[in-house]
C-alpha cells in the first residue's frame, strides 16, 4: 500500500509541476501581449520574411575526359573515370583540368 501512496505523490508532483509552468506561460503570454500593446506591435510582424533562399547554382566543372566527355566538379570523392583516366590511359592533372571559360 505504500507504493501506491508514493507513486500518488509523485504524479501529483508532476500535476503541480505542469501546473506551475502553465502559470508560468500565462504570466509570459501577458508581458508580451502588453509589450506588443506599448509598442504598437501586429502579430504578422513577429513572422518576419518570407523569403526562400534561392537555390544554389551548380558546382562548376574543373574536370572532363577529352574523349567520352565525363565531367567532375571536384567535389566529393573522385570519380572512377577520373582515376581510369589517369591510370590506365595515361593522362596527366592538365590535360584532363577544364580550361576557365571553356564550354
Amino acid at each position: 500500500m505504500k507504493k501506491n501512496i508514493e507513486s500518488r505523490s509523485d504524479t501529483d508532483g508532476a500535476a503541480e509541476g505542469a501546473n506551475e509552468g502553465q502559470a508560468e506561460r500565462q504570466i509570459a503570454l501577458r508581458k508580451i501581449h502588453r509589450l506588443m500593446a506599448f509598442w504598437r506591435i501586429e502579430p504578422h510582424e513577429l513572422r518576419g520574411p518570407l523569403t526562400r533562399a534561392a537555390p544554389a547554382a551548380p558546382a562548376e566543372v574543373r574536370y572532363r575526359h577529352p574523349v567520352s566527355g565525363a565531367t567532375w566538379d571536384g567535389l566529393g570523392p573522385q570519380p572512377a573515370w577520373l582515376r581510369e583516366a589517369l591510370i590506365r590511359e595515361g593522362y596527366t592533372v592538365d590535360e584532363l583540368r577544364r580550361a576557365v571559360g571553356e564550354g
